[in-house]
Parts: structure tokens; C-alpha cells; sequence
């Protein structure tokens, strides 16, 4: 059932169409319309987030890259590079009634153990986590929020 859910972050105006009964939300990163849930709605949120507030460009966001975790198939929400081609942010995304909990960590964290990226995003449009990674030590941090996009880095 579609029900545009209000997010904790600055509104957008996200283009949603109707066909065949079911709802759908246009991805401009995958250019195309996909079917709206409510855990498409917080990634398209944090995309128009992440492109507008925080400047990364679109051309170096990739939604749903592929991974194989325990001989699993296994997607990730959103995978940010940097001008060099190196990742730089993991982004895992809920709908927003699903609390954030040590399970979403632990995915992120499963996810992360073969990307390799050090700034985590965990969101679920209401509550927001981001940790900065230290493989060195094998530590992590939770920080208030996400750096600008840095063409340098």
C-alpha cells in the first residue's frame, strides 16, 4: 500500500507514477522508474541528500552493487567512489518502521568486510548512523555526520 512516509531529512520533490496498480518512484541514478517501497523512498531521500547537501556527484553513486557473502548473493543499498575510483561510502537503508538495531550493524558490517570502504551510512529515514573505519586497528567510530564530497579524496 503507497503512503509517502515523512522522513528525517530536508524534503524533495521525487517523481512517482502509477501503473498496473502499483506505485513508482523514478531512480535518477538507475534512470529509470522503480516500484515504490518504503525502503525505496529512504534511498532516494539519501540519494537527493547526498547529491544536493552533501555534493557527491551522481556519477559516482551505484545502487545495489552486487556481492557474494557466504556463497549468498547479496546486494548493497548504495556504494559511493571517490574521483579515483575507490569506495569511499557503504550505505545500508531500512524502511523507516524497521528499527535500527545490532542485526543492521552486523549486516553493514558483513557487507563491509568484503568492500572494504571506511565511512559506513545506516539509515532508515529516521534515525541515522555513520561510523568512519580504522582497518589498521580494526576499530571503528561513530561520527556526527558525513563529510562533504572532496573532489581531492
Amino acid at each position: 500500500m503507497f503512503r509517502p512516509i515523512p522522513l528525517n531529512l530536508p524534503s524533495t520533490s521525487l517523481k512517482l507514477s502509477r501503473a498496473n496498480n502499483k506505485v513508482y518512484i523514478f531512480d535518477e541514478l538507475r534512470k529509470k522508474n522503480v516500484v515504490w517501497t518504503p525502503e525505496e523512498w529512504v534511498r532516494q531521500h539519501w540519494v537527493h541528500f547526498l547529491h544536493h547537501y552533501k555534493k557527491y556527484p551522481k556519477s559516482l553513486m551505484k545502487i545495489e552493487g552486487g556481492l557474494i557473502l557466504n556463497e549468498l548473493q547479496k546486494r548493497s543499498d548504495l556504494i559511493i567512489y571517490n574521483n579515483k575510483g575507490e569506495k569511499v561510502i557503504l550505505a545500508e537503508f531500512k524502511a523507516p518502521d524497521v528499527k535500527i538495531n545490532a542485526k543492521t550493524f552486523e549486516q553493514i558490517s558483513n557487507y563491509n568486510g568484503k568492500h572494504k570502504i571506511p565511512l559506513l551510512l545506516v539509515s532508515n529515514g529516521i534515525e541515522h548512523y555513520f561510523c568512519k573505519i580504522n582497518f589498521e586497528n580494526n576499530s571503528y567510530e561513530f561520527i556526527e555526520d558525513l563529510p562533504l564530497y572532496n573532489i581531492e579524496t
